[in-house]
């Protein structure tokens, strides 16, 4: 299935049923794997981690009011990089709940953490507890839809977040900066090294 109507699906069906939360709040959206996630080699595909993710962080928007207010002050965020480990697969028909949580600002973006995770199965050191199956990193900006980016000051004082819990990790700062690129108004050429 296209993600535009898992989206809606999930908005109108699945999602509704999420409480209010915090800014900083974990938000947990249930999934299951359909036929449309599936790869030759009979497991969820690695890019519909990707795009789940995408619903997973529309979910938690909603929920923590942040998209009431980007939809009063004209914003949009879109995702500048992301990184994603997987640990286990993810099988036809499985349930699974998406964990994401706003962590922090650099001087330019938004940091999230998002974790595709099970149930523990029996006979593990946590049974029954939420065993991650998969986790990213994800980095975003706020644009206008006038145009030009949101400086980080002004969503965090038009959110009423505390700044104090948005103090991120070194690691993260540092994969961040390394992962960079060029701004839209500077060159990117694509030279290869040693080619």
């Amino acid at each position: 299935m296209h993600m535009l109507p898992r989206t809606l699906w999930h908005q109108w069906f699945v999602g509704k049923r999420g409480s209010k939360i915090g800014f900083t709040d974990v938000s947990r959206s249930q999934f299951r794997v359909w036929p449309t996630d599936i790869d030759i080699l009979r497991h969820m595909n690695n890019g519909k981690y990707l795009s789940i993710m995408d619903i997973g962080r529309f979910d938690l928007l909603l929920r923590n009011g942040v998209f009431e207010l980007f939809r009063r002050e004209g914003w949009y965020p879109v995702v500048v990089g992301q990184t994603i480990s997987y640990r286990k697969s993810l099988n036809p028909w499985q349930k699974f709940t998406v964990e994401s949580q706003i962590l922090g600002f650099d001087d330019q973006a938004v940091y999230l953490e998002q974790r595709f995770v099970r149930p523990a199965p029996r006979g593990s050191g946590i049974a029954g507890e939420p065993e991650i199956y998969a986790r990213a990193i994800v980095r975003g900006r706020i644009l206008r839809t006038g145009g030009g980016v949101v400086p980080v000051d002004e969503i965090i004082d038009k959110s009423g977040a505390n700044p104090d819990e948005l103090r991120l990790p070194p690691e993260i700062l540092e994969w961040g900066t390394s992962t960079r690129l060029p701004s839209t108004r500077q060159d990117a050429p694509s030279v290869w090294e040693n080619h």
